[in-house]
């Protein structure tokens, strides 16, 4: 029974460390949005696109609160530990800001850049709220429940701006002119 005791213990402790860990990924990563939302606000065109880049940029600063007080209720320093992966995906969407032209395109290509953000913050929020279940953290996980909502919600938003004729226009926007003879 003791042994048992100690793995149940030992196992705890690392499942709390690979918990805290993630958070320090998220906080940066959150606070690195918080810089990067508005370059992707100024190269959008598409005014339901810009509003809600807007939107979850207010969100992700309040996404950044609720992290701190998450750590604070576990009684750690809100630390943030660079996450390789979304710097990946960043560094992804600036070199598709470069390469694309204004317009249509460009507004597409940041929806795709931004929902590659998204799902990889639904994953890591999910994987932080099951963690937070399994370590009886239920002040952690109601507040990691709500961002992860909000995540979910924002990339929902993003597919319907694409969806509601943004990707056809940029399709369009790819076409030769009618009034151009084909070769």
């Amino acid at each position: 029974m003791k042994n048992q005791k100690n793995l149940a213990e030992s196992v705890s402790k690392n499942l709390n460390d690979i918990f805290i860990e993630g958070l320090k990924d998220m906080y940066w990563v959150e606070n690195t949005l918080v810089k990067t939302l508005p370059k992707m606000f100024e190269n959008a065109r598409d005014t339901r696109l810009k509003t809600a880049i807007k939107d979850h940029l207010a969100q992700t600063k309040e996404h950044v609160t609720r992290l701190e007080q998450v750590f604070e209720q576990l009684g750690e320093k809100a630390e943030a530990q660079k996450c390789f992966a979304m710097e990946g995906i960043l560094k992804e969407g600036d070199e598709i800001l470069k390469d694309t032209e204004e317009g249509a395109v460009r507004d597409a290509a940041i929806i795709a850049a931004s929902q590659k953000v998204e799902h990889y913050e639904i994953t890591s929020y999910g994987t932080l709220c099951a963690y937070a279940k399994t370590l009886n953290e239920r002040a952690a996980l109601d507040l990691l429940l709500r961002t992860l909502g909000e995540e979910k919600k924002s990339d929902c938003l993003l597919s319907s701006i694409a969806d509601t004729n943004l990707n056809s226009q940029a399709m369009t926007d790819l076409l030769p002119s009618k009034n151009m003879k084909a070769v």
